[in-house]
């Protein structure tokens, strides 16, 4: 809902603040007073078109800013209109573009007159609102629409045409047959490899270093016989009764140390081939890394993957058969779902056309024409709403009549008829050209529509103005020599002054106060009831 509005250098306007709340609020006043101005501030809050033309005379800009609740959020909303250059748009304090105000406008508020932002007048929103009169259920359409899909994408992913598909094996295939004919032991087979490498390739070497530490552990003078020696040393010594324990250790331990360093030696082969075979393997999986990944983990991953593909490429006639099985049972389902929506929109279709019909003679189109026509082909998504405001005058679509007034009128009755609407909705000339009963009746509507959303009308009418929950005064002033628009809530005997004014031009000819005052009765009876 619009709760705070506030213009800046608009037209006619200096400057304005207006509070704003739920129900419905009249925007009456004289003509050229800047109502119509009003509307344009909000159709430029949710991205409406912006023209320089619109700044007031002598003022570098215009600002417009309105402060939005919707839900738990609140939005403060600004358009700044410079006399030279483009506009521009703030949410929140924060730069936005216009579409981030159209599709916050989209929630929040609708435009119904001579203004663009009319969300009903569009293909998908005469069809969404076709959809939630009738109770459309489009879960199954929905579903099998997402499973055809979903087959779709599958058979797509089978591969294209047979010549793209036989390429496509013959290169998995030589990549399975490599991955397999190198037969990777694991992921750690490569660091395995090197240090076997490292052995192989430093074998004489090793064996030299290993006898040469043997020697010095067990030759005539090594440390087997420096040890023995300080063992000899103090044994039977009562002092050294727990050192003489850890040398009889180190002794034993040396010994001990110097025979599996023998034994190592020993098994410390030279082995040409061997040798050639590792750096051969090593050369293999590093190739394989190349290609494949960047460790053996990558490369047994992409194996495992490369056959699975393989395989599903190999079985392509039976999986193909089976997904064309499963994709005419899908149109089956697709075409079921698909027929119960077009004659769920073609039963409702009338019935609504039927009922927007009888708002609108009310409303002042006495001999006016409305039809739904829903297209010829199942679901029906080509929905169009019609009119002929005349008789003999041919079914039109809605964006194509002419008349303001008659427009607004129609969108008045659709509101009234459809259960859902954004929050705030914004009516101007939906009473031009009428009065009488039928500006009763105008009023009325607007009444019964703000029960539900807050509602916003220009009006001449005083019968339209005193059924409102606010009435708000747009009247102009001459200050030096320049317009000013002003805008005034009124209530108790201001409002029956206005209301007076606004059916004789008088506030204050008895009869038209008298008059006044009735009307504005007929609100409180209203109110009450």
């Amino acid at each position: 809902m619009l709760h705070e509005l506030h213009i800046e250098s608009l037209g006619v306007i200096d400057r304005l603040d207006l509070v704003l709340g739920a129900g419905l609020t009249a925007l009456p006043g004289e003509t050229g007073a800047g109502k119509t101005m009003l509307v344009e501030a909000i159709s430029l809050l949710v991205g409406g078109r912006a023209d320089s033309m619109m700044v007031r005379p002598g003022a570098a800009e215009a600002r417009v800013e309105g402060r939005f609740v919707v839900g738990d959020d609140e939005y403060v909303v600004a358009r700044v209109i410079p006399a030279d250059g483009r506009s521009r748009a703030y949410v929140n304090g924060r730069l936005a573009t216009v579409s981030n105000l159209a599709e916050l406008g989209e929630r929040t508020v609708d435009l119904h007159g001579q203004h663009a932002h009319q969300s009903l007048l569009s293909t998908a929103e005469q069809r969404d609102a076709l959809d939630r009169w009738c109770g459309t259920d489009l879960g199954p359409l929905r579903a099998a629409r997402a499973r055809l899909t979903e087959i779709d994408a599958a058979l797509a992913a089978l591969g294209g045409d047979t010549r793209s598909r036989a390429r496509e094996v013959d290169l998995l295939r030589f990549q399975v047959n490599e991955l397999q004919a190198a037969a990777i032991r694991g992921s750690d087979e490569d660091r395995e490899l090197e240090a076997e490498h490292d052995v192989l390739a430093g074998a004489v070497e090793y064996r030299a270093l290993a006898e040469a530490a043997v020697a010095a552990l067990t030759d005539d003078g090594g440390a087997g016989d420096v040890l023995g020696a300080a063992l000899r040393s103090i044994a039977g010594r009562a002092p050294f009764a727990d050192l003489e324990s850890r040398l009889r250790s180190l002794v034993a331990e040396a010994g001990d140390v110097a025979a599996e360093l023998r034994a190592k030696a020993e098994q410390i082969d030279e082995d040409p081939e061997r040798l050639t075979a590792v750096r051969d393997r090593m050369q293999l999986l590093r190739d394989l890394r190349r290609k494949y990944g960047d460790s053996l983990a990558e490369v047994l991953a992409f194996q495992a993957e490369v056959e699975a593909r393989l395989a599903e490429l190999e079985g392509y006639e039976e999986r193909v058969a089976q997904l064309e099985q499963e994709r005419v049972r899908a149109e089956a389902d697709e075409r079921r779902a698909a027929e119960a929506v077009w004659a769920t929109r073609r039963g409702g279709a009338d019935a609504l056309a039927a009922e927007v019909q009888t708002h609108l003679r009310e409303l002042a189109m006495p001999h006016v024409t409305v039809a739904v026509q829903v297209g010829d082909d199942a679901p029906g998504d080509d929905v169009s709403f019609l009119i002929a405001a005349n008789p003999g005058s041919p079914l039109l679509p809605l964006s194509r009549v002419a008349s303001g007034g008659e427009l607004a009128r129609t969108m008045l009755a659709l509101r009234l008829v459809l259960s859902e609407a954004p929050d705030t909705l914004v009516f101007d000339e939906v009473d031009a050209g009428i009065g009488g009963a039928a500006a009763v009746a105008v009023g009325r509507s607007l009444a019964a529509l703000g029960d539900r959303h807050q509602v916003l009308v220009v009006t001449h009418l005083a019968q339209v103005a005193a059924l409102a929950d606010t009435h708000v005064v747009v009247s102009k002033q001459v200050r030096d020599g320049v317009t000013v628009a002003t805008a005034t809530a009124v209530d108790g005997d201001l409002r029956v002054d206005e209301v007076a004014r606004m059916l004789s031009g008088d506030a204050a000819a008895s009869a038209a106060r008298r008059h006044a005052a009735e009307l504005l009765g007929h609100r409180a009876k209203r109110s009450r009831g």
